[in-house]
């Protein structure tokens, strides 16, 4: 048995400190920050931007960066993960077996924000919470990724009582795994692996996870926890006084705003109505990359695509589709906003290695896809090939969907003018209110639709399974079995070499298929006053405000 207290992630980022990512859940807001809530001289308060107004904010439901966010700072897992490093969470210590299928965690004792005590069991209710189908959640799939026994037989409608997850005594948690997973411990880290309170999440009134959003059923385990909520707002958290680690929480009241504006938003920060800020309009990044060291950089393990509506008769036509992906000119896409984002051929970003140490995302390749303006003339042959030659007889109703938000609108109409100027072909752009556009497209109720995902652990697989036949993310509606096949035998491969071998050829065989166009891999940003020291952000990107303390 081996003891770990911390654990070092195997992953080499290529950092290009020039990033700035527009969000990928931004959502309206108002266009008036207003005042915020009045504070005591004694409290410490942090004014966030949240951005969006969170669709849930329970942890099994939540499938958005907004929501995870702040569950991130209300609710604590097993461990934490910070900048790539794995600290204790909720479990001071933890064993694995020799042959690493076994893994047993030692939880410390603390307290709900109630003041009820948080065993093993709360993880246990917690985690297969999630992998009930009866939950619904959007993130069932990830359960077939973790290797624990059972699990995707829950996820199936099989037994919940043969997963192998256990609670021998009050303070014990133990996983059974059906194989070795490398990236097991600091996945837990993730929102969809937290403790529940049961007697909350079963509440009257609390159904379809509005719990997490009501303050007086909102029980959580984190160092805050919600004491209001106004939709389309904000919401305030308050430091919670029963958290393990109060004591080095340096902040009281921390009030999270819901503005989608860039420019709102950055004009309050400006202003010192906003403390944090996760995004600015593109027309300030030069200035304050040269300038501002409040300003902070990061690469991000995410991609921005448009998937094709393949349920749509048009679109099933794969020269259209091949010729669409070619005929953009993704480098002058990412010039434009001037931030470091990467130009994108595949789905997988850079920064993930393989079982040789290579980088995933440059060994696969482009696929043929350039990056820049070269397939402009191989596109103009494919449109000839699809039955449109010049754009001749092409329908004039297709539209590019996408959620309000300056960075999406700024693509849309560039990839709009492309199409235009390289193919002949005329689409029309629509925008919807963040909520209202995660329902139409997850409905379907689209012909091309703006997408971006970034992955919640550090393997290939994390990025190519949304497009597997049962993923709820799946908005393409790309049914292959095939790859379907591919990425189960991933996760079933008896070595590391067979693993990625697998994957390589998933993402061939779906580039290929052409069901997205990828645009580029995200580069992330914050912008954080100075006086906000102890921040930290996780190597996916989730921020952390545990350790804040405000420095006048």
């Amino acid at each position: 048995m081996k003891k770990l207290l911390a654990l070092l992630l195997s992953l080499t980022l290529v950092f290009s400190l020039v990033a700035c990512g527009d969000d990928t859940e931004d959502t309206p807001g108002t266009d008036d920050p207003g005042t915020d809530d009045p504070a005591t001289a004694e409290e410490v308060v942090l004014k966030w931007n949240i951005g969006a107004d969170p669709k849930t904010l329970d942890p099994s439901l939540n499938g958005a960066s907004d929501g995870g966010d702040v569950i991130n700072n209300t609710f604590e897992g097993l461990v934490r993960e910070k900048e790539g490093v794995v600290y204790p969470g909720i479990a001071e210590s933890w064993d694995v077996s020799e042959d690493g299928m076994t893994i047993t965690f030692h939880l410390r004792e603390s307290k709900w924000s109630n003041g009820d005590p948080l065993t093993a069991h709360d993880f246990v209710y917690g985690w297969k919470h999630g992998m009930d189908p009866n939950t619904n959640s959007e993130y069932i799939w990830l359960w077939h990724y973790t290797g624990v026994v059972g699990a995707e037989e829950a996820t199936n409608g099989e037994s919940l009582d043969d997963v192998g997850i256990s609670a021998p005594d009050d303070y014990t948690f133990v996983v059974e795994l059906i194989q070795p997973v490398d990236y097991i411990i600091s996945l837990t880290s993730f929102y969809h692996f937290m403790p529940l309170h049961q007697a909350s999440v079963e509440a009257e009134g609390g159904e379809d996870g509005l719990w997490a959003k009501t303050p007086e059923l909102a029980v959580s385990n984190g160092a805050y926890k919600l004491v209001s909520y106004e939709v389309g707002d904000r919401l305030i958290l308050e430091k919670n006084e029963h958290y393990w680690n109060a004591d080095n929480v340096g902040v009281d009241k921390i009030i999270g705003r819901f503005i989608d504006s860039e420019y709102t938003a950055y004009a309050a920060f400006q202003n010192n109505d906003l403390d944090i800020i996760p995004g600015v309009p593109a027309a300030e990044i030069p200035k304050l990359i040269a300038e501002d060291p409040q300003f902070h950089l990061f690469a991000a393990l995410a991609t921005y695509y448009y998937s094709f509506n393949l349920d749509n008769e048009i679109l099933q036509n794969v020269k259209l589709r091949e010729a669409m992906v070619k005929a953009i000119d993704r480098i002058a896409i990412c010039d434009a906003f001037g931030d470091g984002r990467l130009p994108a051929a595949g789905m997988v970003p850079p920064g993930m290695k393989d079982h040789l140490g290579r980088d995933f995302f440059e060994t696969a390749g482009d696929y043929g896809v350039a990056l820049d303006d070269s397939s402009f003339d191989e596109a103009k042959a494919l449109m000839v090939e699809a039955g449109y030659p010049n754009g001749d007889g092409f329908p004039t109703d297709l539209v590019i969907l996408y959620n309000t938000n300056e960075g999406h609108k700024l693509v849309a109409e560039m990839v709009q003018q492309m199409w235009k100027d390289n193919l002949g072909i005329e689409v029309t752009l629509q925008n919807q209110e963040w909520g209202v556009f995660q329902t139409t497209r997850k409905e379907g109720n689209f012909d091309i639709a703006r997408g971006g995902w970034g992955t919640d652990f550090v393997d290939p697989s994390g990025m190519l399974s949304i497009f597997t036949s049962d993923n709820a993310y799946n908005d393409p509606n790309y049914y292959n079995d095939a790859y379907d096949a591919l990425l189960a035998e991933s996760m079933s491969a008896p070595d590391s070499a067979t693993h990625f071998e697998k994957l390589y050829e998933a993402q061939d065989m779906f580039m290929n298929d052409f069901p997205i166009m990828p645009i580029y891999h995200y580069t992330d940003s914050i912008y954080i006053n100075s006086k906000v020291k102890g921040w930290s952000r996780s190597l996916l990107g989730a921020v952390d405000w545990t350790g804040v303390y405000i420095e006048e």
